[in-house]
């Protein structure tokens, strides 16, 4: 495993970082829980296998991810970096920092974490940390050793990041880059001049690029391989970049995911050209940019959006519809109680106040389910 100074925190992370947020689950009844069995050895695997920076949240994995992560890595507390959030809209008055803090703690079983984030924060939450002087109170949990450093994650427009880091003392920042969004490329290099750590999610476009296409083969003169290769190389080759967090599900993932971290050099300027000159037809790619965060989730409908958005993706992008046509079949006749589409939707809108991305969910699932209906 490679390793990466953090910004100015005196710490080396590894290039790649466990994100917690899609761990193996046990569906029963309508309570989802940790596939402990599988959860664990892969959290372990990963950290035997050099990953040191681990990252979760209170909502991830309904719930159980921080947990799930505190029990896993509880005998290697001393050889990892532990992260998790804070939910601002959680936060109605001073103490609350503390109380949804210790919550953190206690579910994750230990007595500090490393990095805190306020979570998903933009230019009006960072002026309003800034009125309130939340910072303070977040400063003295600090002092008390609750927490080591103070980071934020960010899914605003790119040109605020500016506004936060200039405005507020932060570690490190959490946001998203990849091969199809690039769109933060220069504020990362603005705050790694500004002596941030910057960990990148959704490296690989929510799952985009990860099955195999030819567009490994034009690029590289490689066989066609698994896209994922050639978007974790493109991340890390940003020497702006600390840490490429990647969702990993299996061992499988796992597994490939630091082979290509353990070879993952700078990519050349000819590789970086003709990247850019691929940019065009990648584009394309954004149609529908859903990350599979699942923000949006639960749906009032019981329609599983995240999931009918990456059949269509997997259809409209890679090709792959020949796949999909039975698994979107299956999915409307599973009797785990899914099945929900477009049609069962009631157009609530819940979901548009959620994502992330500001998509214009109840129109794309409407085209999204045109789509797979017909193949």
């Amino acid at each position: 495993m490679q390793y990466r100074k953090f910004g100015n925190t005196g710490i080396d992370i590894s290039i790649l970082g466990f994100g917690a947020m899609r761990l193996p689950e046990i569906q029963k009844g309508d309570d989802f829980f940790i596939d402990e069995e599988k959860a664990f050895p892969l959290m372990q695997k990963a950290q035997e296998l050099g990953v040191n920076y681990f990252d979760s949240a209170p909502y991830y994995c309904h719930k159980n991810s921080e947990a799930a992560m505190g029990k896993a890595l509880k005998g290697l507390r001393d050889k990892v970096y532990l992260s998790t959030k804070l939910p601002f809209a959680e936060y109605k008055a001073k103490g609350d920092v503390r109380r949804i803090l210790e919550g953190s703690l206690k579910r994750m079983e230990t007595d500090y974490v490393d990095f805190y984030h306020f979570w998903g924060i933009n230019k009006g939450t960072a002026e309003t940390i800034i009125k309130d002087d939340i910072m303070a109170e977040v400063n003295e949990l600090k002092e008390e050793g609750l927490l080591k450093f103070i980071s934020f994650s960010f899914h605003d427009a790119p040109e605020n990041i500016k506004f936060i880091v200039d405005n507020l003392d932060f570690a490190s920042i959490l946001c998203q880059y990849n091969l199809l969004d690039r769109s933060h490329e220069e504020m990362i290099e603005y705050t790694y001049n500004k002596g941030l750590g910057t960990v990148i999610m959704g490296p690989v476009g929510g799952g985009r690029l990860s099955p195999p296409t030819d567009l490994y083969q034009k690029l590289t003169g490689k066989k066609s391989n698994a896209t994922y290769e050639l978007a974790l190389r493109f991340v890390l080759g940003n020497p702006n970049v600390s840490c490429a967090l990647s969702g990993m599900e299996n061992m499988d993932m796992l597994e490939k995911n630091v082979a290509v971290a353990n070879n993952a050099g700078e990519i050349t300027e000819t590789e970086w050209t003709e990247l850019k000159a691929a940019m065009e037809e990648v584009a394309k790619l954004r149609d529908l940019y859903c990350t599979g965060c699942k923000y949006c989730m639960p749906c009032p409908a019981s329609i599983d959006i995240p999931k009918l958005f990456e059949y269509y993706i997997h259809t409209n992008v890679f090709g792959l519809g020949d796949g999909i046509r039975g698994s979107y079949q299956f999915y409307k006749k599973s009797p785990w109680g899914e099945g929900k589409t477009f049609a069962d939707c009631t157009d609530c809108g819940l979901c548009e106040t959620k994502c992330p991305q500001k998509l214009s969910i109840r129109k794309e699932l409407e085209r999204v389910c045109a789509v797979l209906e017909a193949l």
